[in-house]
Formats: structure tokens, C-alpha cells, sequence
């Protein structure tokens, strides 16, 4: 069966797509074959990322490497049973269609608490929530008191989470390796940053996560989305002397890859 990554958190800009399409596009370019949904029905921004590699390619006449898109299929509401939930059998149904023909599937939920991204949680062999490096964003985990330093109770998100784990668990399917991505790090080392990364790792032994690094906060991950790139097709369109902040950013990339863990990936680019 293919290894599900779900990329979730119920708050806006934290990075998602851009973070998913990196990993999409690297277990690509490593050889294997990745599907991927993006149950963001009403922005898309993933699915419209993809859409401009596909339409940048065919304009280049070039030949990358990178993952299949998936719209959900429609249901005929007239075929739902009683107790059924369409968006369930949409779901379940893209799954079920992707599986035989790939190694992984990525599904990329929206900034939002909705039934889809529930359901999605709850299929995840790899759970990666980016977060920004602020209290702000911390607060979709855990509420905190008024000096950061001491943990007050988990948040609906991680409540979430944790209800996802109980299905699988009663299912009897292997638990969630939830990740939590710190993301747009600042390359100071602030006081905040700190306190930040202290209280992570307060809650990762408390609610059961892991924290890794994501991506320094960087011009070029912007660039790239109109042309549907990542930081692994430059030299491919004829960048041929790479700078040292996109050199960094590739090492990020390796690093994050490299921290997920995932079955049977060795990183090689």
C-alpha cells in the first residue's frame, strides 16, 4: 500500500503547498512514484502549483520529473447511502485510485478545520505540520500561559490529531508519525526563537510529535511558483551557478526529506 503524507494545521500561511510540493517533487526526482490531492476545494493552491509545471514544461518542452495531480473525483449524491458523507467517498475514492500505482501520496488540507482535512488526518502514516515560528502559531497546539513558559492545555488542533490517532489505533493501523515543521525561521537567534523552540519541545514529549527544521524564509520560494518549480529543477532550466541562498535552501530540503524518515527513501540529490 502507499504510504500516506498528510500535510495539515488549521491556520493559513504557514507554508503548506510550497513545503508539499518540495517533498512531492523530491521523492520524484529519488524515483519514486507520488500522487497527490489537494482538498483545499476552494484555493487550490497546490493544484494550481502543479498546473503551472505541467504548463511551463509543455511551453519549455522539457521533461522533469514530479508527482500526479488528482482532482477528487465526483460522487452522484443520488448513490449516497444513509449515514454516508459524500466528501467521505470522494476521499476515499481518490485514495483508493492513486494506491495501485504509487509509493506515496501526499494530500495537502486546507488552513481550516473542514470534514475532508478530519478524514485526512485520520489516513496519515506521516503527519507534517509546518508551523511559523511564532506564539501565534504555536497557539493551534497548545495554549500557553502569558509568558510562554508553561503549558496550559492542548489546543483544538492537536485534539484533532490525537482523535485521528484513536481511529487509527482502532482500526488496527500503525500510528501517526506526527512531524511539526518549524518553518520561515529567522536567521537570528532571537529571544523568541528560543522560547519557541523550548516550549516545542515542552509539548512534543507531552502530546507525541516530532520537531524538525523546515525553510529559512526566502525570496525564491515565491519566484517559483508561477512556473510550477522548486528549488531542485534549477539547473535543469539552465541556472547554472546556483547562490548561496538557494544552496542553503537545497540543504534545508535535504534535511527536512532526511528527517521525515520515510520507508525506503535515501536521500540522494
Amino acid at each position: 500500500m502507499a504510504h500516506i503524507i498528510v500535510v495539515g494545521n488549521e491556520k493559513g500561511g504557514a507554508g503548506k503547498s510550497t513545503m508539499s510540493m518540495h517533498i512531492a517533487t523530491a521523492l520524484a526526482r529519488m524515483g519514486h512514484k507520488v500522487g497527490v490531492l489537494d482538498l483545499d476545494l476552494r484555493q487550490r493552491t497546490l493544484g494550481r502549483y502543479l498546473e503551472n509545471r505541467s504548463r511551463f514544461l509543455e511551453n519549455s518542452g522539457l521533461d522533469l520529473p514530479g508527482a500526479h495531480f488528482s482532482d477528487l473525483p465526483e460522487v452522484d449524491p443520488e448513490t449516497v447511502q444513509p449515514g454516508e458523507n459524500i466528501y467521505d467517498l470522494r476521499l476515499s475514492a481518490a485514495v483508493a485510485a492513486l494506491e495501485p500505482q504509487t509509493d506515496f501520496i501526499l494530500i495537502d488540507c486546507p488552513g481550516s478545520h473542514t470534514r475532508l482535512s478530519q478524514v485526512a488526518h485520520s489516513l496519515a502514516d506521516t503527519l507534517i505540520t509546518p508551523l511559523n515560528d511564532s506564539f501565534v502559531d504555536f497557539d493551534l497546539l497548545a495554549r500557553i500561559d502569558s509568558d510562554g513558559d508553561r503549558i496550559i492545555g492542548p489546543s483544538v488542533y492537536s485534539e484533532m490529531v490525537w482523535n485521528a490517532r484513536q481511529l487509527r489505533a482502532q482500526a488496527g493501523l500503525r500510528p501517526i508519525d506526527w512531524i511539526v515543521m518549524r518553518n520561515r525561521l529567522g536567521a537570528q537567534a532571537m529571544v523568541n526563537k528560543e522560547k519557541m523552540g523550548r516550549a516545542l519541545d515542552r509539548l512534543a514529549k507531552r502530546i507525541g510529535f516530532r520537531v524538525v527544521p523546515g525553510f529559512n524564509e526566502r525570496v525564491v520560494f515565491r519566484e517559483l511558483f508561477p512556473r510550477g518549480l522548486t528549488l531542485l529543477d534549477l539547473k535543469d532550466i539552465g541556472v547554472k551557478q546556483l547562490n548561496l541562498s538557494n544552496i542553503a535552501a537545497r540543504q534545508e530540503l535535504r534535511d527536512l526529506v532526511r528527517a521525515l524518515n520515510l520507508p525506503g527513501v535515501t536521500v540522494d540529490f
